[in-house]
């Protein structure tokens, strides 16, 4: 496994970018009164001492990744010849489209001063709309194949492994997948530190496995991906002194489902982003056990997290919790996978 220098350089770029710029960008929030508005019914009530907090800080990670790739990874992106864009051009566009829905978000819910951005039906149409566009882009960048392939050790030792072709089934999977797990990481969005401390260990599975199989245009995304969250956790670790808002988390989110795709393994995201499905489903359970029990509640508060700080887990431990959940899942894929 080699991982170019480009890429190397990329990631403290990419830190250092955010290590100077963020504390430039918290008191220029402040003076906008870009503050988070906390509703004490959509969380704990001590949650309401964060109102004010500067929001939509996943601008500037996204930006350092964006101008990162875009200086460090012009080798690759331009020696194709192909005139079909890279895999990361692709991811960046399509995550960035996903931030700009999630600016709107941001900053209409500033406007109105309480959590009511867009409504959830118009993030569900953008979404699929986003997401049919980067399937679309994808499968001519990759000539369109609709094959799933189950070609990990364990498959391979005990039956040889084997793939599937799901022929126009897999457009609707890939739908799916993208969608929900953009919405997912945007869950997890609710604790100082909490997306941000998940993320990065999902980005250095990407930059190993990308390294690994000499997809070096992905290498180079990932570690600028990496060294900006790393740069941004210090601002973002609790007590935060910054929020990444929607317009980070669904840059985030957009751009974990689409490398997994650009890396044609979606499938992939079940076992690294195994944090994202605890918080998704831990939603969707308490809402349906709310509705057959006609008001009972499973859990304390969901998502997960905060019935965990319902508990008495200070919001630090519960973010260490889960971050090393997803390193191990990450380590495990890893093993898997090489």
């Amino acid at each position: 496994m080699t991982i170019p220098l480009q890429a190397i350089i990329a990631f403290f770029v990419s830190l250092v970018l955010v290590l100077i710029f963020t504390p430039i960008l918290i008191p220029f929030l402040r003076k906008l009164k870009a503050g988070q508005q906390i509703i004490t019914d959509m969380g704990p009530t001590w949650h309401k001492s964060k109102q004010g907090t500067p929001t939509m800080g996943g601008i500037i990670f996204m930006f350092a990744v964006i101008i990162c790739y875009l200086v460090f990874a012009f080798t690759y992106y331009t020696g194709e010849g192909t005139g079909i864009p890279s895999a990361g051009i692709i991811c960046l566009i399509t995550s960035f489209v996903f931030a700009l829905m999630g600016f709107c978000d941001d900053f209409l819910k500033i406007k109105k001063k309480n959590n009511a951005g867009l409504s959830e039906l118009q993030k569900i149409i953008l979404q699929f709309v986003i997401s049919l566009a980067f399937i679309i882009f994808n499968a001519i960048r990759t000539g369109g194949s609709t094959v799933i392939h189950f070609d990990f050790p364990f498959f391979v030792d005990a039956i040889g492994g084997f793939s599937i072709d799901l022929g126009i089934f897999w457009y609707v999977l890939a739908m799916i997948i993208m969608v929900g797990f953009n919405n997912a990481v945007n869950i997890t969005d609710g604790l100082d530190g909490l997306c941000t401390s998940v993320t990065i260990p999902v980005a250095i599975f990407f930059v190993v496995i990308s390294a690994a199989r000499g997809s070096y245009d992905i290498t180079v995304l990932s570690l600028a991906l990496t060294g900006a969250l790393i740069g941004f956790l210090v601002f973002n670790w609790h007590p935060c002194k910054i929020m990444m808002g929607d317009t980070g988390s669904m840059f985030l989110g957009g751009m974990v489902v689409t490398i997994a795709f650009s890396l044609d393994m979606p499938l992939v995201l079940l076992l690294v982003g195994i944090i994202y499905l605890i918080e998704t489903f831990s939603v969707i359970i308490q809402r349906v056990y709310f509705k057959i029990t006609h008001g009972k509640r499973l859990f304390k508060m969901t998502p997960i997290h905060h019935s965990f700080e319902m508990s008495g887990w200070s919001e630090e431990k519960i973010c260490l919790l889960f971050s090393g959940i997803t390193v191990v899942a990450c380590i495990l894929a890893v093993l898997l996978l090489i």
